[in-house]
């Protein structure tokens, strides 16, 4: 079990504010039309569905607006034609990035989060430029409650997870990608309350950014990508002091 990281996932720490924001509920009831338009209603024949579901359940999306998704979705096939795309890139201090973005356009997104790139101070990349540097994994944000390392430990061992790191007022788990609906089941179970739940590309190692500027700038870049209507996620291998994350990034 992983201790105590200060720089687990900017979008954990301020997952409690950003569910709340209207732009977060749009881009999660996009992926559950997209999903719904592709493989039908039913989520247990469409898993895409079922894990659309699951991460705008997490988030606090109403049911109602989910259930008005998922029949704007399998209505018609007609309409917007959506594309998952995966852009990967590095960032100031040498940080690698991968953005997860869903389309109806890619010849609009890809310049799009290229301009974004290079106006932080990043630099787009070829695919698989650093894919390698992350692995596709389960990923539960929980409220800590004021729970230390030990109990969290054995919750996570209890339910099948395979890691725990502790950032500031969330509890974050993480297991293998295949076990992403069984565990919230189990964690939903528990009475746990979740910040996010997701499929998330995890850094299979972190690099310490230890340049202050280099880190506002990062961190703008981050922000600046995740305002782009087309982009669902962006995923980062840093690690910074968690004081620095609250000075430098960005107001939503």
């Amino acid at each position: 079990m992983a201790g105590h990281s200060h720089s687990a996932n900017i979008a954990a720490r301020k997952g409690a504010v950003d569910a709340k924001r209207g732009k977060v509920f749009s881009k999660l009831v996009r992926v559950v039309i997209s999903a719904a338009r592709v493989g039908g209603a039913d989520p247990d024949a469409n898993l895409k569905l079922r894990y659309a579901i699951e991460k705008a359940k997490a988030a606090n999306v109403p049911k109602d607006t989910i259930t008005r998704a998922i029949a704007k979705g399998s209505g018609s096939k007609d309409g917007d034609d959506w594309q998952e795309l995966v852009y990967e890139g590095y960032g100031p201090g040498g940080i690698a990035l991968m953005v997860a973005c869903l389309t109806d356009n890619r010849h609009r997104t890809a310049p799009d989060v290229k301009h974004l790139f290079e106006k932080g101070g990043g630099n787009l990349g070829s695919p698989g430029a650093v894919s390698f540097l992350f692995e596709l994994r389960s990923v539960f944000a929980l409220e800590r409650r004021s729970r230390s390392e030990d109990p969290l430990t054995e919750l996570a061992l209890d339910i099948g997870a395979d890691d725990v790191e502790l950032d500031g007022e969330a509890a974050i788990l993480y297991a293998k990608a295949t076990e992403f609906l069984p565990l919230k089941a189990a964690l939903e179970a528990r009475g746990e309350s979740f910040l996010s739940a997701e499929l998330a590309y995890v850094p299979l190692n972190r690099v310490q950014v230890t340049d202050k500027d280099a880190a506002r700038q990062l961190l703008k870049l981050i922000a600046l990508l995740e305002e782009h209507d087309d982009v669902q996620n962006v995923y980062a291998n840093y690690d910074m002091p968690a004081e620095w994350i609250e000075e430098l990034a960005p107001a939503p």
